[in-house]
């Protein structure tokens, strides 16, 4: 609870500062990054499953989109602005700390590049993902959860779904997190987020 709590008092300015470094998109990519279907987010049927104690998640993997990346902790920096894995490691997702650990009651939430200046990066093709599709989570306790996909959205920057993310839950459930829709030249960066919803299932 204590983190959730904390998680709270940064929201507000995470949601709009901080997701815009989420994919500092460069106008050199010559593909954009796959849009969500359409698909609307809908309460999963995940389960019962007794919460797991608190452990750093190290391993995201995600078959379906051939995504298989190492895991670390991300905060926000002073201005509110949530920190993502360095740009030259676009490989790398980042782990919201002050939130939940994956299998924990609540929703934690995972961010990642979508592009970076050599090419997609490692949450390029999220808006390729489906309901039903798997998502593995291998944390330091050497423990494995899985999660089920129930939904794949993008939002205009300014209207993030705030609560939907970082909000309560009386489930695990997971927010993969990063940056889609239109380029804008002028910013150099997308105007979308796109939001993946999932549930754990084992």
């Amino acid at each position: 609870m204590r983190a959730y709590h904390l998680g709270r008092i940064l929201v507000a300015l995470l949601a709009v500062a901080g997701l815009a470094l989420v994919g500092t998109g460069l106008a050199r990519l010559p593909v954009q990054p796959p849009q969500p279907s359409g698909d609307q987010h809908r309460a999963g049927s995940a389960p019962s499953l007794p919460p797991l104690a608190r452990a750093t998640p190290v391993e995201v993997r995600i078959a379906a989109i051939g995504v298989r990346a190492p895991l670390v902790p991300v905060a926000a920096d002073e201005t509110g602005a949530l920190q993502v894995p360095p740009v030259d490691q676009p490989a790398v997702a980042g782990w919201y700390r002050p939130g939940v650990s994956p299998g924990e009651t609540g929703n934690a939430v995972l961010v990642g590049h979508v592009d970076s200046r050599d090419g997609p990066a490692v949450f390029f093709d999220l808006g390729r993902l489906r309901p039903g599709d798997t998502v593995q989570i291998t944390r330091d306790d050497a423990s494995v959860v899985r999660f089920a996909v129930e939904g794949v959205e993008a939002y205009p920057k300014d209207r993030f779904p705030t609560d939907l993310v970082y909000g309560p839950a009386n489930v695990a459930g997971l927010r993969l997190i990063t940056c889609g829709g239109r380029f804008d030249r002028g910013s150099g960066d997308y105007v979308d987020n796109v939001v993946v919803f999932a549930s754990r299932t084992t």
